[in-house]
């Protein structure tokens, strides 16, 4: 049996949140932190984390990531 991802719980909650915003991310930004978290502490062991963090690593130095809670 496969083992679940660690994050993916976290990455599906983006995915509502986008498909419910109209793929507004400054209306999931707290689903976005939430990910980013759980990537911090399973980067090693999250498939769902690969491709996410070098996404966000991109925004942030773009400014585009905004921070509001």
């Amino acid at each position: 049996m496969k083992a679940v991802d660690p994050c993916q719980k976290e990455a599906c909650a983006i995915q509502k949140c986008l498909q419910e915003h109209d793929y507004q991310e400054d209306a999931c930004v707290k689903f976005i932190k939430e990910m980013l978290k759980c990537c911090e502490k399973w980067r090693e062991m999250s498939g769902c984390c690969s491709g996410f963090l070098k996404d966000e690593a991109s925004k942030k130095a773009k400014g585009e990531l905004k921070s509001k809670t």
